[in-house]
């Protein structure tokens, strides 16, 4: 789901559905039942040690709870297994975020106290693709993506814009950080504020990737992994006076880096961004 929402690596999607599932086999939550074939070997020696790529794509269907329209649009259940999992995530968020933002209010918002802060990514965490990843079949490419951007609003990911307007509500500030390319700025803010995030969605509060013109505050330019990207991006925010109490992400890759106090990852089986 997007990016380059978030910048991906120049693998086809299939490709990247297929390491998403060896990944989730090497760290042992593997999907498949007793006797199917596991991954063992970066360069697999058999055929036995691959996914079948057709099972794993019903499987993912089925854990979104596939929903087919009239007009034959696929969606995914508020009732499937990953909206319940998604919702199991953001209690603990709300549970943590009540506590981190009542400190920041007993201590009376001293005077050169950092504001404290929440960092989400965008794709498959504050926005669901499920609905363009199966108009295209799992096969990601920019010109796709752009197509369907300019003209279509992803829905929000169950329950998050809820979490982020609460958040916001009890002193969080609200930072929007993704791999999306700055041309899709305009489509993506339009996105979440027909979804319900009711928050600021100014270039203070949204930060796509530039490569054409990179901020001076990365080092790395228009050659940033994406950690470096996500991670030197919380770092600026930090240094404009915030406090990054909790960074959200579908992918470890918006997670890693430093820069904020603690970590949700919300669950992503349809691609994997190193």
């Amino acid at each position: 789901m997007p990016r380059p929402a978030r910048f991906r690596p120049a693998l086809s999607r299939r490709a990247r559905l297929g390491a998403t599932t060896v990944a989730a086999l090497v760290a042992g939550t593997a999907v498949f039942g007793v006797g199917q074939a596991t991954a063992e070997h970066s360069v697999p020696r058999t055929d036995k040690e691959i996914p079948n790529l057709t099972q794993v794509q019903d499987k993912i269907k089925a854990y979104y709870g596939d929903t087919v329209t009239a007009d034959g649009e696929h969606y995914a259940s508020p009732h499937s297994n990953y909206a319940r999992q998604v919702r199991g995530i953001e209690a603990k968020a709300r549970a943590y975020l009540s506590k981190a933002l009542a400190r920041h209010d007993r201590a009376g918002k001293q005077s050169g106290q950092a504001k404290p802060a929440i960092v989400l990514d965008m794709d498959d965490t504050t926005l669901l693709t499920y609905n363009y990843e199966l108009q295209v079949g799992f096969h990601y490419t920019e010109e796709s993506q752009d197509k369907y951007l300019a003209h279509t609003d992803m829905d929000p990911v169950f329950g998050m814009n809820r979490l982020v307007n609460w958040a916001h509500s009890k002193g969080a500030e609200v930072f929007f950080l993704t791999g999306r390319k700055e041309a899709q700025r305009d489509w993506s803010v339009r996105n979440l504020k027909n979804v319900g995030y009711g928050v600021p969605l100014d270039r203070r509060h949204v930060y796509l990737k530039n490569k054409e013109n990179p901020p001076a505050y990365l080092p790395c330019g228009a050659t940033c992994t994406t950690v470096e990207y996500k991670s030197g991006t919380r770092k600026h925010i930090e240094s404009l006076g915030y406090n990054v109490v909790a960074n959200f992400g579908d992918q470890y890759s918006d997670l890693s880096g430093g820069a904020g106090d603690r970590t949700f990852k919300l669950p992503n089986p349809m691609y994997y961004l190193p």
